[in-house]
């Protein structure tokens, strides 16, 4: 809740005061149109998750006053976020988990030619945790697999992943903590449990498990290579749980930071533009101390499967290269 306060403070603090303003035109419909012109709104997700975190702090280094405001959006999730961006108004960016495309290919055929990326923000890990006697994916067919509760990654990432696997499990979607809980005293059948989100996570950071309970290996192949990244679990992120040296094999879906693809020199299309020159430019604060760690390992560059870049960033971009090229 602090978070959402914080948020809310942010947007007052950018709206001009009356002292601020007494030369500017004090009719009602002139200063909303004013508080209006440059505001951006941003899709993020659930209160507690980390986008709604990358949104705020985003929010901060591109505040400019009257010349643009970020407003983060609390959603149901990853999926509804990008509902938002399709059909919402007022929302022009989302953070979203690129196969949640997936859900909208039969109804929105050319999907691909609406959404586009600024930043591919952070990978989220396929975590398969599972008991002892579960020494493949093979071994959880048939079995309990829990992929927490609706709205969240593991939710609706999770059950898509376990389809292109071939592997047909029982599925249930409650509270990951319920879950580990079952997992660990062996009630109710719970085999596995399934986590899409970016590593380390502090149930097994912090978790005390007994020997045996491990992470099983999923290999990368052409059947993810649409929306999907290989990736690898190893000893630095669960050193309880993964020996000195070993590199367990998994799959990551990147989480974007997406934009409506506006037409060209329209009012929407603009504030975009403007958001991402300011946010691009300020990118080395959101890496220095007091931001989330995520920020220092984002590479601007970084391309996404299955989108294309917005216009606005690739240009800033090249402008980048061609700064650089002239001072060789």
């Amino acid at each position: 809740m602090s978070r959402l306060l914080a948020a809310v403070a942010l947007v007052l603090s950018a709206v001009p005061t009356l002292a601020q303003t007494q030369s500017a035109p004090r009719s009602f419909e002139a200063m909303r149109d004013r508080v209006n012109a440059w505001t951006v709104g941003l899709a993020a997700g659930l209160i507690e998750g980390a986008p709604l975190r990358l949104a705020a702090e985003m929010g901060r280094v591109v505040d400019d006053g009257p010349n643009l405001l970020l407003l983060p959006i609390v959603t149901r999730g990853p999926t509804e976020n990008l509902n938002a961006l399709l059909y919402l108004k007022g929302v022009d960016l989302a953070i979203i988990n690129t196969d949640a495309l997936e859900e909208y290919k039969a109804d929105v055929p050319d999907i691909r030619k609406h959404i586009v990326y600024l930043l591919n923000l952070f990978p989220s890990e396929l975590h398969v945790f599972v008991r002892p006697e579960i020494r493949s994916l093979q071994d959880l067919a048939g079995k309990k697999v829990n992929f927490n509760t609706p709205g969240t990654a593991a939710a609706y990432s999770g059950p898509l992943m376990f389809s292109r696997l071939g592997v047909d499990v029982e599925k249930t979607f409650i509270p990951h903590p319920l879950a580990l809980q079952q997992l660990r005293e062996g009630k109710d059948d719970m085999a596995a449990v399934v986590f899409v989100t970016s590593k380390p996570v502090d149930a097994f950071m912090r978790g005390k498990w007994a020997p045996g309970f491990h992470f099983l290996p999923v290999t990368y192949d052409n059947k993810f290579e649409d929306y999907y990244l290989p990736a690898t679990l190893d000893s630095a992120d669960y050193p309880n749980l993964i020996e000195k040296g070993e590199r367990i094999p998994t799959i990551s879906v990147p989480t974007v930071l997406a934009a409506y693809n506006w037409p060209q020199g329209s009012d929407r299309s603009k504030r975009v533009e403007r958001f991402t020159e300011r946010l691009f430019s300020q990118i080395d604060k959101l890496q220095q101390p007091g931001f989330d760690s995520k920020w220092k390992s984002i590479n601007l560059g970084a391309t996404v499967p299955g989108l294309a870049r917005l216009p606005a960033a690739q240009n800033w971009l090249d402008r980048q290269t061609r700064k650089s090229a002239s001072r060789q």
